[in-house]
């Protein structure tokens, strides 16, 4: 288990700071796959056999998504889910986007 995969999220609450960019690429070395988008954004891809195998993931990642209350977006499509994650409250990346990246990656490591 990760680092950060140990590690709980924080409530966010209003006005709450983003990191800085040097902050984000050094908790980004920490995730498999992860790709700093502008905005900022954290996303990653993944791939799967059918529509149910990727339904499954996303059911995991919702579970893991209520437990921390820490929510990414997600699309869900035949064979194929994307997750985006931000903190709406910072305008930008937290700790808690990467503390979410990386429980995603354990559960899809235990797929």
């Amino acid at each position: 288990m990760s680092e950060l995969a140990r590690k709980h999220c924080t409530p966010c609450r209003d006005g709450m700071a983003a990191l800085t960019p040097n902050e984000t690429v050094k908790l980004a070395a920490g995730l498999d796959g992860w790709t700093i988008c502008d905005g900022p954004r954290l996303t990653r891809k993944w791939r799967f056999k059918d529509f149910s195998a990727a339904l499954a993931f996303v059911n995991r990642i919702g579970a893991i998504a209520d437990a921390e209350d820490h929510h990414p977006d997600i699309a869900l499509g035949w064979g194929r889910v994307e997750v985006e994650l931000w903190t709406h409250a910072a305008n930008g990346l937290t700790e808690n986007d990467f503390i979410i990246a990386a429980k995603i990656d354990e559960a899809h490591a235990g797929a």
